[in-house]
């Protein structure tokens, strides 16, 4: 079928500039506390009494989320003893006891349960006299995955990008790696959806889902966490977390104060899409989109051949899937044959619908969809497919014909995925600031069909509203005005635990 091409929305949201600019406040403060020397000397300190052996601090790193201390210790004057101490960035690691949690046994997991060399947890802990921290073994490398796939000579300051003139046998090469460790990180199954806690030596799932897209809600929009799960919730099926996922894309629409919404129309067009998409999640629609069980959207009843591939078992066998996985946090082995010398950076680690694992990655032009200028999601979804026919490939080379589901090899499902839309489902499922570029661009017409090209850009809430309740019509309006009205103020809103709660519920209609 023909999907409508867009112009109005292109890419990413906006973020909240003005919880931005308090964020960029703060991580001055952070930058300067952890070099000094009493930060040091606490780490040095924590090191001795961790591992019984005095240590020397050789480097600090500081990261998009943590700072990362380099230490040796013992008498060993080599390498081989390094251990590196992460300590969260206190202004940008949101959760960040959670956080050190849910890593330190993701990665333990990970390095005890599958063939993926990670580099040994030997302490962590959500307080000590540095805070929370993790202290893990240092793996010789040299540099991460992002390097040889990078645009030769480019300013390190840019985002990195995909080097065109790469020739396919080296892509093959470093994506065979990758390959290999995603379908190792695919076998192991679980029973509920939430991260992993180490429990008396043992790993359960045991609390929320940590995710990428919850940090930046809570930083960078300053929505409250009273609308987040509790602590200790799990999900049993697929279905129940793409609900959650979807009232999140909702409390966003409600909370962000600044910057979201341009105009009246804007707006309508967030509220409509955000309704059809929790409404489809609600139905069981969105987990089965695509697979031989859509018997429902508009995509299904116009293809031209029936399509193959059952989808995933909705309340078991759910995978690992890690929102940060991606070749900058893959470390490249000291060889020339382009192996993997470690994993790191297992933060936003959790069991997860099948889905997620089913489709092709994301960071194969090493730019995100959002990021992608000046073309955005569309100019991005055209340099990514020629790029995927070398990643199946690469995939195919590694699975060797060994089948992953329902007598299906992997690489059959990710094809399958970005064939049918798929991809975009879940991409925009777990990413908030842009799912208004993915559901109008891409999913809208694939769900209910053509839209009127008669309708402008920003006014394709016309072309849906009908499809709304009578209750979700009647309140359109009336939640139009009071967002427009409030966004007139630049203010950052503390709300309160219980009125947040009932904010959100006055437009779930449940």
């Amino acid at each position: 079928m023909t999907v409508q091409r867009m112009s109005w929305y292109k890419g990413g949201e906006n973020l909240d500039k003005v919880a931005w600019d308090r964020a960029n406040a703060a991580e001055g403060e952070f930058v300067k506390k952890v070099q000094k020397e009493p930060t040091c000397c606490r780490v040095a300190a924590l090191v001795a009494e961790k591992l019984g052996k005095p240590g020397m601090i050789l480097g600090l790193v500081i990261g998009g989320l943590n700072a990362h201390y380099r230490v040796r210790f013992g008498e060993e004057q080599d390498s081989s003893s390094d251990i590196m101490v992460r300590v969260p960035w206190s202004a940008r690691a949101q959760f960040p006891n959670e956080k050190v949690l849910y890593e330190a046994a993701a990665a333990e997991y990970v390095r005890i349960n599958t063939r993926i060399p990670v580099p040994q947890v030997l302490h962590y802990g959500p307080a000590s006299s540095i805070g929370p921290f993790l202290m893990m073994r240092r793996i010789e490398n040299q540099g991460d995955f992002t390097n040889p796939l990078n645009v030769p000579g480019r300013d390190p300051a840019l985002a990195p990008a995909l080097n065109p003139g790469l020739p396919e046998s080296k892509l093959r090469s470093l994506w065979g790696s990758m390959a290999w460790c995603l379908l190792e990180l695919t076998k192991p199954t679980f029973s509920r959806i939430g991260s992993l806690l180490e429990v008396d030596g043992s790993f359960q799932v045991a609390r929320r889902p940590l995710t990428l897209n919850m940090g930046c809600m809570k930083q960078l929009a300053n929505i409250p966490t009273a609308i987040f799960p509790d602590e200790d919730t799990t999900f049993a099926t697929a279905d129940e977390w793409y609900v959650h996922l979807a009232t999140m894309h909702l409390a966003q629409l409600i909370f962000q104060h600044n910057d979201l919404v341009a105009n009246e129309d804007d707006c309508r067009n967030k509220y409509v899409s955000r309704q059809l998409f929790l409404r489809l999640a609600r139905q069981g629609r969105l987990s089965t989109f695509g697979f031989a069980q859509d018997n429902w959207s508009a995509f299904a009843k116009s293809a031209e051949r029936p399509r193959l591939l059952q989808a995933p078992n909705g309340s078991k066998s759910f995978r690992l899937w890690c929102d940060d996985l991606r070749p900058a946090n893959v470390l490249l082995g000291l060889g020339e044959d382009d192996t993997i010398a470690s994993v790191i950076d297992w933060e936003f680690t959790y069991a997860a619908p099948a889905q997620f694992a089913l489709d092709p990655p994301w960071w194969l032009l090493l730019a995100k969809p959002e990021m992608w200028r000046p073309a955005g999601v569309e100019g991005w979804s055209k340099a990514y497919e020629p790029k995927l026919e070398i990643w199946l490939k690469a995939m195919e080379d590694q699975e060797d014909g060994a089948v992953f589901l329902n007598g299906w090899p992997l690489s059959a499902y990710m094809r399958d995925s970005w064939e049918t839309g798929r991809f975009w489902i879940n991409y925009a499922a777990r990413k908030s600031w842009v799912f208004d570029a993915v559901f109008w661009t891409f999913l809208d017409e694939r769900f209910f069909g053509p839209r009127d090209p008669e309708v402008s850009d920003n006014e394709l809430w016309k072309t849906r509203v009908h499809l709304l309740s009578q209750e979700e019509q009647r309140s359109m309006e009336p939640f139009v005005k009071r967002k427009m009205d409030e966004s007139r103020d630049r203010i950052l809103v503390e709300w309160d635990a219980a009125e947040a709660r009932q904010r959100l519920a006055e437009l779930l209609f449940d």
